[in-house]
C-alpha cells in the first residue's frame, strides 16, 4: 500500500481524537433485527465518512491478510457469498459492501483479519453478595485507526434490546457482548504463530469465525448454561478463549477452545475461594511469558481491591493498571448481565 493514504488517515485521526488525552465513551447505535440483513448496517454507517472508512479498511486488510488468502477469498465471495458465509452475516456483509461502495470480497477479508490477533485481558469476578461482574480490555494493532471505528451496538427486535455488543465498523462479529439478564461474554485470542492455512481450511468447511459464534450465542442462547454449551462445542476457525459471566452466584466460566471443541473448562468456584478469574492470551494452567505478563498485575490489583469492593467501577480501575492497559489497548468494556444498564465502553486515550 502506498504511504500517502496512511498518512492521510493519520491526519484525519489527529483531528478526531480528544486533544487532552482523556478516555471517552464509544459511540452507541442501534441495529434493527427487524430489518432484512441487507439493510441493517446503513443506518449506522451513515454517521461516518465513507472515504475514511474505505481507506481504514483497505489499510487493515492489506497489511494484515496474506496475499494468497485475499486472492482466494475475494473472487469466491464475489461469485457466491452464501457458499462462504451463512446468514445473517452474508446479508450484513452485502449491506456494508453496498453502503460503502467496496467489494464483497474485501469486506469478507476484513472480517477474517480481525480473527487473527485479538490480544486481550478479560476478568470475571463475584462480589460478596453473589453479583457477577465482567470486564475486558481489547488490544489490537492499528490503535489510532480502530479507536475511530469502535462502536457499542444495541441489537433490537420488536423495540427491545436482544443483545448489546462492541465492535469495529465493517466487522459483523463481536468480541464483547451481553445478553440482558442472561450472560456476558468476551473472547481472547489463543492462536499462536502461523494460523492462516488452518483458519481458511476451517472457513471453507463452514466452521464459524470466533466472533460470529459469540454473536450467535448472544442471539440464540436461552440462558448461561445454553450459551456455555454452544460456545464450547461449535466448530470454529481459530483457537480462542471464551470468558463468560452469568446472573447467579458462581456463574463464571473460562472456556479454552480448540477448533473442534473445548480443551479446558475453568469454572468460577467461590466455594474454594476463587472469586475471580483472569484470562489473557495464555492457557491459565501455564505461566505467561515475562515479556507479556498482564495476568500477574491484574491478579495483584484484584487482590488489593478485595471481593467486598468489586463492582464495575473498581473493575475498570483494575483494567487500567499497566501493563493490563498498554500501548495497543483500544477499549475497555465493563458489564454485568444482571444489571444490563451498566454496560459501558471507554475508548482508551491514556496509553
Amino acid at each position: 500500500m502506498a504511504w500517502w493514504p496512511y498518512m492521510l488517515l493519520l491526519l484525519l485521526v489527529s483531528c478526531l481524537h480528544p486533544s487532552d488525552g482523556r478516555d471517552y465513551a464509544a459511540p452507541r447505535y442501534s441495529v434493527s433485527l427487524d430489518l432484512p440483513p441487507v439493510q441493517r448496517w446503513e443506518p449506522v454507517l451513515r454517521h461516518y465518512n465513507y472515504t475514511y472508512l474505505r481507506q481504514a479498511m483497505d489499510h487493515i486488510f492489506l497489511t494484515t491478510l496474506p496475499k494468497w488468502v485475499h486472492a482466494i477469498i475475494r473472487p469466491l465471495a464475489e461469485v457466491d457469498l452464501v457458499f462462504l458465509v451463512h446468514e445473517p452475516y452474508a446479508g450484513e456483509i452485502m449491506s456494508i459492501s453496498r453502503t460503502l461502495g467496496v467489494s464483497v470480497g474485501d469486506v469478507v477479508a476484513l472480517n477474517l483479519c480481525y480473527e487473527a490477533t485479538a490480544f486481550c485481558t478479560s476478568i470475571i469476578a463475584q462480589d460478596e453478595e453473589g453479583n457477577i461482574y465482567h470486564g475486558r480490555n481489547l488490544d489490537y494493532p492499528f490503535v489510532d485507526l480502530l479507536k475511530n471505528l469502535t462502536v457499542d451496538l444495541d441489537f433490537i427486535r420488536d423495540g427491545k434490546i436482544v443483545y448489546t455488543g462492541t465492535t469495529f465498523l465493517g466487522y459483523v462479529g463481536l468480541w464483547t457482548g451481553q445478553s440482558p439478564y442472561k450472560f456476558t461474554v468476551s473472547g481472547d485470542a489463543r492462536e499462536r504463530g502461523e494460523w492462516w492455512k488452518n483458519a481458511i481450511s476451517a472457513f471453507f468447511k463452514r466452521s464459524s469465525p470466533v466472533s460470529w459464534l459469540i454473536r450467535d450465542a448472544l442471539s440464540d442462547a436461552r440462558n448461561f448454561q445454553a450459551a456455555a454449551l454452544q460456545l464450547s462445542k461449535t466448530p470454529i476457525i481459530a483457537e480462542t478463549y471464551y470468558i463468560m459471566g452469568g446472573t447467579q452466584p458462581r456463574e463464571g466460566l473460562v472456556i479454552t477452545r480448540n477448533r473442534d471443541g473445548p480443551a479446558d473448562l475453568w469454572p468460577l468456584d467461590t466455594l474454594r475461594g476463587e472469586w475471580f478469574h483472569v484470562e489473557t492470551n495464555y492457557d491459565h494452567w501455564t505461566t505467561p511469558p515475562p515479556s507479556d505478563d498482564r495476568r500477574t498485575p491484574a491478579i495483584k490489583a484484584l487482590n488489593a481491591t478485595g471481593q467486598a469492593n468489586i463492582n464495575t467501577d473498581s473493575l475498570y480501575k483494575v483494567l487500567s493498571v499497566k501493563p493490563v492497559l498498554n500501548d495497543i489497548t483500544i477499549y475497555t468494556t465493563v458489564m454485568s448481565a444482571a444489571f444490563p444498564e451498566k454496560y459501558t465502553t471507554q475508548i482508551r486515550n491514556k496509553n
